[in-house]
């Protein structure tokens, strides 16, 4: 059966749950209850339902409309997608803008019903939503799972163990960061965190539960004595068990949550995120038992400490050897033959694992040959990809999971022939902005809506732009997206109001794309750190912590000022100096060769 035939069934099926349960609309978003951003197969309704697999989308149904909405990072890979179902894209126009709600006020009369998920939507959300539609008198029914009732072979929830990051990685013990989640308290019983990261760093625990991210599902509630784990019994050992114990880490069923809240005391308030929190755990519990509050873990655990940055920097030499050895293999096999882009991403893997301590990739690698590197969030599928050939620009984003850390790393380089004047322009346009802003020193305060212009000027001046932000927050053997900083022109928002502090690390990744064409993109992580400090003020600056040459074959060195080829010269010889102590005499050769002063 084709794919476009299944979801015509799956809508079928949808439309008439709709129907029996009196609802005119239903949104199926891509979070789970614990507001992932990649989630387990068991919580990929939306995929399942449109078809669409990109990782960020809202699907909405009504009874002659399906709808997908997603920010242009997803254009072109769900138009292709798409294609044939009978689900519409909804191209928004502001990234994570919630346009598809404006939609549906346009579309449903007053008295219509919309319904959702209320296990996967957070307390904010339907706070949001509920709002808006009450102005035009439409109804929310939040407490209806018609995925789930209708998804026959719905996967089950993963089972997989979760093990311990020792202390001597992460830098601090699990009772230490307990004791300083609970200084944060200010008099609050409990602290309930449902964010998978947060929990995987508050308890150094990892697990292997969702793709490309080291985290266990689970809820944490910590109290004042004694923190109670909500996870299934399987994942933890025996061994495990005893040495959470000791630190006064109590277990209990993952599905356990909501009767252990129920028996709490009602004179026992308990903080909660409004963001990270799902309307039916909340409503559990009379509205006066909880209090909002500010993540208290996601600002500590931005902050790399000085044993993180140690392995951090480890990773990033793992990740410069496993590179060289990939992008040598391709030039020796593209004398040859030519090589998919699947097949580029499977051997990158291998050379990855190679290193050592490795747990998997980051995210699903973007191999992007010529055109293919347009497409932003695009991930070659064997039997679709494209062939890499001796010629023309591919685009490589990467990432490893390591022991040591987290790494992400995008590269466009040239394959062979001459670029167009075009190509060479906006290349060195982009790694100007990479550049530019690598080189920033700001005061304390500083954040990341400011500093995001120092990535587009050169671009602006040209008439050009990226229609994503410039950079994210990079968690320590976590989450290769992680909040609270980055780099982004929304002024409105974590990632944007968030300032900087020495301890962040953060990609900075400007680039270009030209629809059916190319892609350009150049990311190195930067961590943040102490540049001066005065009577007066203090000043941060970044320092790139990736290691892997710039391809120079592509840029425009006229357009370049001295400064901006003396950082490329100081970074290649960080690169050269950093990685040669682990490479044969033929690896040092290429990569001095790449290295080379400009």
């Amino acid at each position: 059966m084709s794919k476009s035939n299944n979801v015509n069934e799956r809508l079928a099926a949808l439309r008439r749950e709709m129907a029996e349960s009196h609802l005119d609309a239903f949104i199926i978003p891509s979070q789970d209850p614990h507001q992932s951003e990649y989630v387990a197969d068991h919580w990929k309704a939306r995929a399942w339902i449109s078809g669409f697999t990109g990782s960020a989308g809202v699907a909405v149904v009504t009874a002659d409309h399906a709808g997908l909405w997603a920010d242009s990072r997803y254009f072109i890979q769900a138009e292709q997608e798409l294609k044939g179902s009978p689900f519409v894209l909804h191209p928004l126009k502001v990234p994570y803008a919630p346009e598809h709600i404006d939609w549906l006020l346009e579309k449903l009369s007053a008295g219509s019903t919309v319904g959702c998920n209320g296990d996967i939507f957070s307390v904010a959300e339907i706070g949001h939503l509920r709002q808006k539609l009450e102005r035009r008198n439409i109804g929310l029914a939040y407490k209806e799972d018609l995925a789930g009732r209708i998804w026959k072979g719905r996967p089950p929830l993963p089972r997989d163990a979760a093990f311990e990051l020792d202390a001597a990685y992460a830098g601090q013990s699990r009772a230490e960061k307990l004791a300083r989640v609970r200084a944060q308290m200010k008099g609050a019983e409990y602290y309930l965190v449902s964010t998978l990261d947060d929990i995987a760093w508050a308890l150094n625990i990892r697990g292997a539960d969702v793709e490309y991210n080291p985290v266990c599902i689970s809820y944490l509630l910590i109290g004042a004595n004694t923190a109670h784990w909500f996870v299934h019994e399987r994942k933890v050992s025996a061994g495990l068990r005893e040495r959470l114990q000791k630190d006064g880490v109590e277990l209990h069923p993952y599905e356990a949550l909501e009767s252990f809240l129920e028996e709490l005391e009602k004179d026992s308030p308990i903080l909660y995120g409004p963001g990270s929190t799902s309307i039916n755990i909340y409503e559990t519990l009379d509205e006066e038992q909880w209090r909002s509050a500010k993540n208290l873990i996601r600002p500590m655990k931005a902050l790399k400490n000085e044993t993180e940055v140690k392995h951090i920097r480890q990773a990033m030499c793992k990740d410069g050897v496993a590179l060289i050895k990939l992008y040598r293999w391709l030039e020796a096999e593209l004398q040859n033959r030519t090589v998919s882009e699947y097949e580029l991403a499977q051997q990158l893997a291998a050379f990855r694992k190679a290193q050592g301590n490795y747990f998997g990739e980051s995210f699903a690698a973007i191999v992007g040959y010529a055109a293919n590197g347009a497409i932003v969030h695009y991930k070659p599928e064997p039997d679709t990809c494209a062939d890499i050939r001796p010629e023309g620009i591919l685009l490589l984003d990467s990432g490893g999971q390591y022991l040591e850390g987290t790494t992400d790393i995008t590269r466009t380089t040239l394959l062979g022939g001459e670029p167009t004047a075009e190509q060479r322009r906006n290349y060195t346009l982009v790694l100007k902005g990479n550049i530019a802003l690598s080189r920033a020193v700001f005061p304390e305060g500083t954040s990341g809506v400011q500093l995001d212009t120092l990535a587009r000027m050169h671009l602006w001046r040209e008439g050009l732009n990226y229609g994503h932000g410039t950079g994210h927050g990079v968690g320590f053997f976590l989450n290769v997206h992680e909040a609270p900083q980055g780099f982004t022109p929304n002024p409105r928002g974590e990632r944007g109001e968030t300032p900087f502090r020495p301890g962040m690390l953060t990609s900075n990744e400007p680039g270009f794309y030209k629809a059916g064409e190319y892609g350009i993109r150049i990311e190195n992580l930067e961590l943040c750190v102490e540049k001066y400090a005065n009577d007066d003020a203090r000043f941060f600056a970044f320092e790139p912590v990736t290691l892997f040459p710039i391809d120079l074959r592509l840029a425009d060195l006229q357009l370049l000022t001295q400064e901006e080829k003396d950082w490329l010269n100081d970074y290649h010889r960080k690169v050269l100096n950093e990685l040669t102590p682990l490479l044969n005499d033929e690896e040092h050769d290429w990569l001095a060769e790449r290295c080379r002063a400009v």
